[in-house]
């Protein structure tokens, strides 16, 4: 399988190794032959599709809700937040209206993950869309680094073997504002890349049969213990 290396600098394309391409792909990850960074194996042919998408939707405008001068000054918001490959148009729309609610100065959408103007977008975020700023990017690697070079914490929410409890890491005052909460693929979960490029990753306490919640809870939840934690302006 053929895939390609998601940082902008490099972009090499290359052959993933024989045991890493079986049908279980996009669990898979390693380091870029070239660059040698941490990265998730991804089938050139789905990495092309998305360079298509990313190419229809800037030619239809939809790439964000504001002005490039008033993203620029939302960047180092005391709360952000990135989606990267959402698939789920309900989930987007779900976690626009809770980043509304819990005062989010800006939403970054990633990858695949679906951007309004979508019916189904609407529907779940009941005008949010509209209210609360956002902006569309190709991968989320340029937009994380934007936001750690203007001192943008960033927190990555995913259960790890290294990812620490939310409470447990806001009560030990490892969370420091500004701060972009990320959240990923509801499958997948966190690229290799943007995992490496969070500054610490947090999990919420699953005390049932189930080893994760819906993406869009799980956002709620962490969205609303960060800010309450940070204090809220």
């Amino acid at each position: 399988m053929l895939s390609r290396c998601p940082y902008p600098e490099c972009s090499q394309t290359f052959a993933v190794p024989y045991e890493l391409a079986d049908a279980d792909w996009h669990w898979r990850s390693g380091a870029c032959p070239n660059c040698h960074q941490p990265a998730s194996f991804r089938p050139l042919t789905a990495l092309n599709g998305l360079d298509k998408l990313y190419e229809k939707r800037l030619s239809l405008g939809e790439m964000s809700n504001r002005d490039r001068e008033q993203l620029d000054a939302l960047h180092a918001s005391r709360f952000t937040c990135l989606l990267e490959d959402v698939r789920s148009l309900f989930n987007v729309g779900s976690i626009l209206r809770t980043a509304d609610g819990a005062g989010a100065g800006a939403v970054f959408l990633s990858g695949v993950t679906g951007c309004p103007p979508h019916r189904q977008i609407a529907k779940a975020s009941l005008g949010a869309e509209e209210s609360v700023a956002w902006q569309y990017h190709l991968g989320a690697i340029a937009i994380l680094r934007e936001l750690k070079r203007v001192g943008v914490q960033i927190v990555g929410l995913e259960s790890t073997k290294e990812s620490v409890l939310l409470s447990q890491a806001i009560t030990e005052g490892l969370l420091h504002a500004p701060v972009c909460l990320v959240v990923g693929n509801e499958v997948m979960g966190l690229s290799a890349e943007t995992s490496a490029l969070c500054d610490i990753v947090c999990h919420l306490p699953m005390r049932g049969m189930k080893e994760s919640l819906n993406v869009a809870v799980a956002f709620g939840i962490a969205s609303y213990m960060i800010v309450e934690a940070l204090g809220h302006k």
